[in-house]
C-alpha cells in the first residue's frame, strides 16, 4: 500500500464514555509526496545531518564530549514538560542542589541515564517498545511520575492539557486501541520494503508516538528520545550528537501546533516540514559547536604542553570535557592525584582564566570550565 503524504487522513474521533478520543491511522506502508518544498527541505536537512555526523566522527575520544550533548538534550526536553533545571545545574552533584529543586534535577538526570543506557542497549537490541519501556522506567524512577506505571504501557485513559478530561486539549486513543497502534509503529520502524527517507519516517514516527501517547506520564520525553534512537539505528547518526529538543523548546508553540494540525487538519506536510527544519538548524548549530570544541581542545592541548605536570593536566582536561563543573576534591578523586596537587592545578587554571568559581562559597568551591560550558549554552 502506498500513501501520499498530501492525502493522509490522520485518524478519527471515537466516542467513549462521556468523551471522544482520537485514534490515529496506521502508518506502516510506503510514503510518497509531490510537494517540491518537502523534497527541497529534505535535501537540506539530510545534508546538514550528514555534515554533523562527519564532524562527530572526526573527534578523537568522542565519548568525552557526547555526555554534554546528552545533558543539553535532557535539560531542553525536560523544560518542555515544565522542569526548571538548567544545563549548568544538571551537571552538579545532587548534594549541591537546593532541596526544593532536587526533583527537577532528578528528572533531567534520569533523562541522561535513560538516553545513555538505551544507546548502549542499541548495540545489541533493535529499536523496539521493549527498549522504550525500559527508557521510560528509568525516566520516571524516583520522580513525580513514579506512581504512574514506569515502564508499562497504559491501561487507562490519559489526556493532554486541561485540569480534567472534559477540558483536555487532546485525548489520545483509549487503551484498547494502543497495542495494535504500537505494533503497527514497530513494524513501520523495521519495514525494509519502505523506501521513503529515514528523516521523513522519523518525523512520522515521532508524530505517531505522540498521538498514541502510550504512557500515563512521560510520553513526550520518550517520544523525543525516539528521534536520536531511530536515526542511530538507521545509520543517519553514529552518536547522539543531535539535540533537537532545544529547537522544539525554543519553538514550543510551533512544535505543539504542528503536531496538533496533523490531527485536526490532516496537515502531515506541515509537520514534516517543521521537523526537517528542526533537523537542519540543529545539525548546523551542532557542526558549529564541534568546530568550537576542536579549537578549544587544540588550545588546551597546547596549554597542557606548557605546564610542568603535562600528563596530569591533560588528564584533567579530559575529565572536564565530560564534567565541566568540579570541586578540588572531585578533581583529586577523578584524576587520581593528591588534594595538594589538584589544588595547585585548579589555582593555576583559575589564575589563567580557564576555571571560574561558580559561586561565592568559601569552602568546597565549584569551578566552571566556563569557555567549554558556553559552547553548549546556545
Amino acid at each position: 500500500m502506498r500513501m501520499k503524504i498530501e492525502d493522509f487522513i490522520a485518524g478519527k474521533s471515537i466516542k467513549c464514555y462521556k468523551y471522544s478520543c482520537f485514534v490515529p491511522s496506521l502508518i506502516n506502508h510506503e510514503w510518497t509526496w509531490e510537494a517540491q518544498d518537502l523534497t527541497c527541505s529534505l535535501e537540506k536537512a539530510a545534508k546538514a545531518l550528514a555534515s554533523l555526523d562527519a564532524c562527530s566522527q572526526f573527534v578523537p575520544d568522542i565519548d568525552l564530549f557526547i555526555r554534554m550533548h546528552i545533558v543539553r538534550e535532557a535539560s531542553a526536553s525536560s523544560r518542555i514538560e515544565g522542569t526548571q533545571t538548567e544545563m549548568e545545574e544538571a551537571i552538579l552533584p545532587e548534594t549541591s542542589i537546593e532541596e526544593e529543586r532536587r526533583n527537577d534535577w532528578r528528572e533531567v538526570n534520569n533523562y541522561v541515564d535513560a538516553m545513555a543506557s538505551s544507546i548502549d542497549a542499541l548495540k545489541t537490541l533493535p529499536l523496539s517498545m521493549r527498549l522504550l519501556r525500559e527508557a521510560h522506567r528509568r525516566l520516571l524512577s524516583g520522580v513525580r511520575g513514579e506512581h504512574k506505571s514506569p515502564g508499562e504501557i497504559r491501561t487507562s485513559q490519559n489526556w493532554i492539557g486541561g485540569h480534567s478530561i472534559s477540558t483536555a486539549r487532546f485525548i489520545p486513543p483509549a487503551p484498547e486501541f494502543v497495542p495494535d497502534l504500537l505494533g503497527d509503529l514497530e513494524k513501520f520502524w523495521h519495514n525494509e520494503d519502505i523506501k521513503a527517507s529515514h528523516l521523513v519516517r522519523c518525523a512520522i514516527s515521532h508524530y505517531q508516538f505522540e498521538s498514541i501517547h502510550p504512557f500515563l506520564d512521560g510520553s513526550g520525553r520518550v517520544g523525543r528520545l525516539l528521534i536520536p534512537f531511530y536515526l542511530m539505528c538507521n545509520h543517519e547518526l553514529s552518536s547522539p550528537s543531535l539535540y533537537i529538543s532545544a529547537y522544539f523548546e525554543h519553538n514550543r508553540d510551533m512544535y505543539y501546533d504542528a503536531l496538533a494540525k496533523v490531527r485536526t487538519d490532516n496537515d502531515l506536510i506541515g509537520w514534516v516540514l517543521f521537523f526537517l527544519e528542526a533537523i537542519k538548524e540543529t545539525a548546523q548549530i551542532g557542526c558549529d559547536k564541534f568546530k568550537r570544541i576542536f579549537a578549544l581542545r587544540d588550545e588546551m592541548n597546547e596549554y597542557s604542553q606548557s605546564c610542568a605536570n603535562t600528563a596530569l593536566m591533560q588528564k584533567l582536561f579530559k575529565r572536564l570535557y565530560s564534567f565541566p563543573r568540579m570541586t578540588i576534591n572531585q578533581v583529586s578523586e577523578s584524576i587520581g592525584c593528591s588534594y595538594l596537587a589538584a589544588n595547585r592545578m585548579v589555582k593555576k587554571l583559575e589564575k589563567d582564566g580557564l576555571l571560574v568559581p561558580a559561586t561565592d562559597a568559601k569552602r568546597n568551591v565549584i569551578y566552571d570550565f566556563r569557555r567549554y560550558l558556553e559552547i553548549f549554552k546556545t
